[in-house]
């Protein structure tokens, strides 16, 4: 009989441990350690990711601003003005610019020298037309001059325009594109001063290439007069038998 108390009271000691132990929890301090230190680190692997993005979102909208393109175009502008110097000297009257004309002309019109049969009608004929193409090259360096200063006003606005726009260049295409159109603006007012100076050129050269054939003229006018016979003697003249 004793022996069964004790067993039951055995049982019943197990059953109350049961239960505390059911609703006791056992806190573990390193198990929460260690969810704690995991959680940190994923936290700041997050933060570490939304960083990289805003960093990588930063690049691409700077590129997008350093591929947009400037809205300012004066390459039409130039290049018309350019074409109208160019025309200018394309309709030139006078001595041709081609290379193989301009020598069959100019070895027409400014021989070395003229032989004795040359007429005089033709010497006065080659005369004229050497004085034609003096005045046309002298028009032309003129109508160049002209055109230059009337491009002036176009030019400011154009280089006023590419200034601010170069200024105000949110990327590096638009400061590269407005660039290159100063760069082209340049390059027109350098080839319209080499015309300018081509056209003055021209004029003084065929000015003294005129000086040149009218010494050739004269020295065989001159030969003309004196002939191949005995020349004049002077002589004393007596006039009433005196």
């Amino acid at each position: 009989m004793k022996k069964s108390v004790l067993t039951v009271i055995a049982v019943l000691i197990a059953s109350f441990a049961s239960v505390a132990h059911a609703q006791w929890a056992v806190f573990d301090a390193g198990n929460f350690s260690q969810n704690l230190l995991t959680a940190g680190r994923t936290l700041q692997t997050v933060q570490n990711q939304v960083v990289q993005l805003q960093n990588e979102a930063q690049m691409l909208t700077n590129e997008a601003r350093n591929l947009r393109s400037l809205n300012f175009n004066s390459l039409s502008q130039i290049l018309n003005l350019l074409n109208t110097t160019n025309r200018l000297i394309s309709q030139a009257q006078g001595l041709p610019f081609n290379v193989s004309q301009m020598n069959t002309q100019f070895t027409r019109y400014y021989p070395q020298s003229y032989s004795l049969n040359t007429s005089a009608t033709q010497m006065a004929a080659d005369a004229q037309t050497r004085w034609t193409y003096s005045r046309a090259a002298l028009q032309t360096s003129m109508q160049l001059q002209a055109q230059a200063a009337q491009n002036a006003p176009s030019d400011q606005s154009t280089l006023s325009g590419l200034v601010g726009q170069s200024q105000s260049a949110v990327g590096q295409l638009q400061a590269t594109q407005a660039t290159n159109q100063l760069l082209a603006l340049e390059a027109r007012q350098s080839m319209q001063e080499q015309q300018l100076r081509l056209t003055q050129d021209r004029a003084a050269a065929l000015e003294a290439a005129r000086a040149v054939a009218a010494e050739a003229r004269a020295l065989v006018v001159r030969a003309q007069f004196i002939g191949n016979g005995t020349q004049y003697t002077p002589q004393a003249v007596s006039f009433y038998g005196n």
